[in-house]
This record gives structure tokens, sequence and C-alpha cells, in this order.
């Protein structure tokens, strides 16, 4: 089964899925956001699957690093993929997306193994 994993390279959430998806044997593509920046219509996407609210990673240090302005402007659909296009780093990690379009964010050994099969 290939499915595709998003995220940055270097994080170490990133890392724990790939060690978990690598000792279960499952090929996925991995797309990393910081060489290929997500476009609006990707995370539409995903927003139209999960919720965008789901999309932002409020525990990490982009967002709190944020002016109070810009956390309020994360309320709006629009608003929140624009800040999410420019800031990739403050999107949930990893998106793992299966071939029936399903999505699983974030490192749920659990929830991908069942998806697994």
């Amino acid at each position: 089964m290939n499915l595709r994993v998003y995220g940055i390279k270097n994080c170490n959430t990133m890392k724990k899925t790939f060690d978990f998806l690598g000792n279960e044997g499952v090929n996925y593509e991995f797309v990393d956001y910081k060489k290929k920046a997500p476009g609006t219509e990707l995370l539409n996407s995903f927003a139209e699957k999960v919720g965008f609210e789901a999309l932002v990673n409020k525990k990490g240090t982009t967002y709190r690093k944020l002016e109070d302005r810009e956390k309020e402007l994360l309320g709006s659909k629009e608003s929140a993929l624009a800040i999410l296009t420019e800031k990739s780093s403050m999107i949930k990690r990893p998106i793992v997306e299966f071939p029936d379009g399903s999505l699983i964010l974030g490192f749920e050994p659990e929830q991908i193994k069942g998806k697994l099969g």
C-alpha cells in the first residue's frame, strides 16, 4: 500500500513517523514542506476533510511566536489557510494521506496501523 506523508524532514515527530512506517514495511511518498511549500488548493482539500482548525499546530514555536492579531486570523478558514501557506512549519505534522483520500493528522501509530489493514 502506498501512501503520502506530508511534513518537515527534521521534525522529531516526523522522524518517529518515518521509523514507524519503515518498521511496518510501508512504502510511502514524502512531501517536504521546506522543499515544496503547500499551496492553498492542497490545504483547502485537507481542510474539507478534517476542518481547517485541525491543520494548525498550536504546540509549536511558530504558533507561539505569532502576535495575538495573527492568532485571531486563524479563526477564519481563508486567513488561516493563507497563514499556513506562508508558515508551513505551523501545519500539524505529519499529515498521512491514504490512497482512499482519508487523512490522519499527527503521529498516531495505532490509527495508522488500523488503516493499513
